[in-house]
């Protein structure tokens, strides 16, 4: 599942391709059952999720004969880079709505200076659309947030085995990943 910059990009997405996407759709499963009920323009979403997370689940996880000791590992990967994003995006919550509170400001105020609804502010604030770098920029500068808690700097698995690729064939020892590009 290609990075998603608006939820309602899942209605395009044909089908889940690996443990990563299942654990990543199971999230955003969670919280659109949490936020349907302020914005019900997301229940067809929702229900494209369960979808698409019922189809893989079929394909991959259905007959317990040939699930392999490799299919659990990339499943316990997975739902470990999507835990360490979802702590990420919890902590960038906490961080807005505290500086939201010191300026006497709500999220709607917020929204009103980023040119964006009180419904999309929620999506947003809550991870299941994404913040563009504009936006994490104007709220860096009003808020005075420091940039690491607005911006995730871990790489999705199939950018760093490109990155790590990459560094192989230039050859130079100087060149690695960083342990914090590796979670």
């Amino acid at each position: 599942m290609k990075d998603i910059m608006d939820i309602k990009e899942v209605l395009k997405i044909g089908r889940l391709e690996n443990e990563y996407d299942l654990q990543k759709a199971s999230l955003f499963e969670r919280k659109l059952r949490l936020m349907k009920g302020e914005n019900p323009d997301l229940v067809p979403i929702r229900k494209r999720l369960r979808d698409l997370i019922k189809d893989y689940e079929d394909r991959h996880w259905s007959d317990f004969e040939k699930i392999t000791d490799l299919q659990v590992e990339e499943s316990d990967k997975a739902e470990k880079i999507v835990g360490y994003e979802l702590k990420f995006i919890q902590k960038r919550k906490e961080s807005i709505r505290k500086k939201l509170k010191e300026f006497d400001m709500t999220q709607q105020d917020l929204g009103v200076l980023l040119g964006h609804s009180k419904s999309y502010m929620s999506e947003l604030i809550n991870g299941v659309s994404q913040f563009t770098l504009k936006d994490l920029v104007i709220i860096h500068r009003i808020l005075e947030i420091n940039l690491n808690i607005l911006i995730p700097t871990s790489l999705q698995s199939e950018t760093r085995d490109k990155v790590r690729e990459s560094i192989r064939k230039l050859n130079n020892p100087k060149l690695r990943l960083r342990k914090t590009e590796l979670v």
